[in-house]
């Protein structure tokens, strides 16, 4: 369970990103936080993965409270989070990047397993080098993929659709649905796309740093729908227009 009581997080000169969010999430959930561009959903992903440090607040897992602790600490008791611009690490291979955060040697079938349900093939990216030679989509992808080898207690996707393929984008839709099946630890996803949206079991709406809309998707996800047809973004199917 991940529980946030009173979260705010304020910028250096005094300015609200954050304000007195609390919240309740139980494991074995897919919960998806949206809403408006600005509105504080990316910051609200980063205070809970230890990114950034609340203002005020406290955040607590399984009872836990592990509001001062730093990004590393948070992975030891088992958080995960795939950024929505990826970082990219010079030097290691793909293979590397995976064993580090499964936390042991994996075989060639679980390697294979583990980029087809990001949908890449595994023998054209194992044994390749996290640099420049790969395009934005595939670090998206093969970053998802590490956080998908965590087996994290939570697991935080900012974003997951950003920089990928259409293609792409089905299978790992599929893939969050099979975690979802499993019912294993909680899925955070922040997204603005309708398909992720609609195979959530709980959607949060953060509105100008607060919680304006929380429950289950059967509840919340019409209201956003009507939202949309009068936000209609011609770029694409999105709750919330990006212009």
């Amino acid at each position: 369970m991940l529980k946030l009581e009173h979260l705010a997080w304020n910028l250096p000169d005094g300015g609200e990103i954050i304000r007195d969010i609390d919240l309740t999430l139980q494991s074995g959930k897919l919960v998806v936080v949206t809403g408006p561009n600005g509105g504080g959903k990316t910051t609200l992903a980063k205070l809970i993965a230890g990114i950034e440090t609340p203002s005020s607040g406290r955040i607590l897992l399984e009872g836990q409270d592990i509001t001062q602790m730093d990004l590393t600490q948070r992975a030891r008791l088992g958080v995960a989070y795939a950024f929505q611009q990826p970082v990219r690490f010079k030097g290691l291979t793909v293979r590397d990047l995976l064993e580090l955060a499964a936390g042991e040697a994996l075989s060639e079938p679980a390697l294979c397993a583990l980029l087809t349900r990001v949908g890449l093939c595994a023998e054209e990216y194992i044994n390749r080098e996290m640099s420049a030679a790969l395009s934005g989509g595939e670090i998206k992808r093969i970053e998802i993929a590490t956080v998908l080898a965590r087996k994290a207690k939570l697991s935080i996707f900012d974003e997951p659709e950003a920089g990928i393929d259409l293609w792409s984008f089905a299978r790992l839709v599929e893939t969050f649905e099979e975690l979802r099946s499993q019912r294993s630890g909680l899925l955070l996803i922040i997204s603005h796309q309708e398909r992720i949206l609609s195979i959530a079991d709980e959607i949060v709406v953060i509105t100008n740093g607060r919680v304006s809309a929380a429950g289950s998707r059967e509840e919340i996800l019409p209201s956003l729908l009507a939202e949309e047809k009068t936000d209609y973004c011609p770029r694409g199917k999105e709750v919330f227009c990006n212009e």
